[in-house]
């Protein structure tokens, strides 16, 4: 009987994650720019909805795999300075193309033409972290680098501790920030609904 090889079971598992991952990021429309602009001006609270569905599902999901099937976590290092500058070049390129790398290869999934620039920016933008790497690595990367810590490894607590209320978070900002405010026409458009 023939064995399937690991490393092809790999990329199959990872295919169908992104192809289940693709069409969920479909489903909550946050592979329009009109999603992700109407997040920025805050008149649309889809993509932080989403978002927030899925700290708070993965959270619940990897601690249980860790807790009941001994599933290994792979923690990544705490960088403070490296992950603050990241967070601002990601933050400003989403507020000028309308999309993060997920949504944008999604978008050009569903045919958009203007979200190809953001894959060419992220490869170039790839391009050039592995040329600065030897730099950031020395200089960057290693400000503010706690390591390997998660809260409950540093509080000594249950991670359930904080995985708790952060669903009671969740499940309070859900109530109080709705999705599509008026809804959104076929297209994509956000639609304010008509003054009384």
């Amino acid at each position: 009987m023939l064995k399937a090889d690991p490393n092809i079971l790999t990329l199959v598992y990872g295919l169908l994650t992104g192809v289940v991952f693709g069409f969920l990021l479909q489903r909550a429309r946050v592979t329009r720019f009109s999603t992700i602009v109407g997040q920025l001006l805050w008149v649309d609270h889809t993509v932080l909805r989403t978002m927030f569905t899925a700290v708070v599902v993965g959270s619940v999901g990897v601690y249980a795999m860790h807790q009941l099937w001994d599933v290994p976590l792979h923690i990544k290092s705490a960088t403070l300075l490296a992950n603050a500058v990241g967070g601002v070049i990601f933050g400003v390129g989403m507020a000028v193309l309308g999309y993060c790398p997920g949504t944008g290869l999604g978008a050009i999934g569903e045919g958009s033409r203007h979200a190809i620039f953001g894959f060419v920016g992220m490869l170039v933008g790839a391009g050039l972290y592995a040329e600065a790497f030897p730099w950031l690595s020395a200089h960057v990367l290693p400000v503010g680098d706690l390591g390997k810590v998660t809260l409950s490894s540093e509080t000594g607590l249950s991670p359930w501790v904080f995985i708790v209320p952060l669903i009671g978070i969740a499940l309070i900002v859900f109530a109080i920030l709705p999705g599509r405010r008026g809804g959104q026409d076929r297209g994509g458009a956000v639609r304010t609904p008509a003054p009384a």
